[in-house]
């Protein structure tokens, strides 16, 4: 079985998009939350290998999410997906630990390159 991941994604779209992508790159998804706050918590239940985290979230966006995540478990691996207008916020969600950026559209190799450097 492949790493478990847990997704942070607002739009059901976009993490089927997610999901579909990490289990062709042969991760397994634990867990799916549609805001920061839900994500927090799934990490606390599932403990999962990675989490992956969109940052335009409701509730607690993903810089507030990745924060809470790192205070929870300070070795936790999150990477953050982001569009091209949100550098700001990327940048922002780095600085607070998120492991490595990857911008929308999401491409395969580039994940899971991402993937492979926030697991070492």
């Amino acid at each position: 079985m492949g790493k478990r991941i847990l997704i942070g994604a607002y739009g059901f779209g976009d993490r089927m998009v997610l999901r579909d992508l990490l289990a062709s790159l042969g991760f397994h998804v634990v867990g799916e939350a549609k805001d920061g706050r839900e994500v927090a918590e799934k990490y606390q239940d599932l403990k999962p290998d990675l989490v992956v985290v969109e940052l335009p979230m409701p509730d607690m966006d993903g810089v507030a999410t990745v924060r809470q995540i790192k205070y929870q478990d300070p070795d936790a691996a999150v990477l953050i997906c982001a569009g091209r207008g949100q550098r700001v916020l990327a940048t922002e969600a780095l600085q607070a630990g998120a492991k490595d950026l990857v911008l929308k559209p999401i491409q395969p190799r580039r994940l899971l390159k991402a993937i492979q450097m926030a697991m070492r």
